[in-house]
């Protein structure tokens, strides 16, 4: 119907970048497939090298399932949005979680950005920064007071990135890849 189509016209933003077209889009259930493929194609990239593959595997089984991502895109207090470039390839995606979906209950009237992954080729580009300001934009729009994310211990580019943008340790967690628990530094900015 015509409400449907508006409705989903309304959350496929267009941007500029340079003399670059880029598409934001916000998903729905009907795009998990399209959110799983993203999602283990850079989770791998990023990871492999570091973990046992193992351990791997057993993770993007539990995590990226179609059904568990079906139920993270129905949950009202998460989005998820990918970004495609002008020949429409997905070139990063990001969840971010309010409420309830948050993943840790330390961090009062916050946005969380659970996930935050760019494909190789498109890394140093200025990607990453885009999606953060998406971010600080929705907790703007959302009246809250900070944003958080969690970090692998040994993930020293990412680190430098997020400090680079005013983050801050805050604390840790444990982030089990399969059966090795690991390290998670939670890093907060104040909006």
């Amino acid at each position: 119907n015509i409400y449907d189509a508006l409705q989903t016209l309304l959350k496929e933003l267009i941007k500029i970048e340079g003399n670059r077209l880029m598409k934001i889009k916000q998903l729905t259930t009907s795009d998990a497939k399209e959110l799983q493929e993203i999602s283990i194609e850079t989770f791998t990239a990023t990871f492999s090298s570091q973990n046992d593959m193992n351990d791997l595997n057993q993770y993007l089984e539990e995590s990226y399932s179609i059904d568990k991502l079906t139920k993270e895109i129905e949950n009202t207090d998460s989005t998820f949005y990918i970004f495609y470039d002008d020949n429409n390839e997905k070139m990063s995606y990001l969840k971010l979680n309010i409420d309830s979906a948050q993943s840790e209950d330390d961090f009062d009237n916050a946005l969380e950005i659970e996930r935050i992954y760019i494909q190789k080729h498109h890394q140093k580009k200025g990607l990453g920064r885009q999606m953060f300001n998406l971010a600080l934009k929705k907790a703007s729009e959302l009246n809250k007071r900070q944003i958080w994310l969690g970090v692998w211990e040994f993930n020293e580019n990412a680190k430098l990135f997020y400090t680079h943008l005013g983050f801050e340790v805050a604390g840790e967690h444990t982030f089990n890849l399969g059966s090795d628990a690991q390290t998670d530094l939670l890093m907060s900015r104040k909006i």
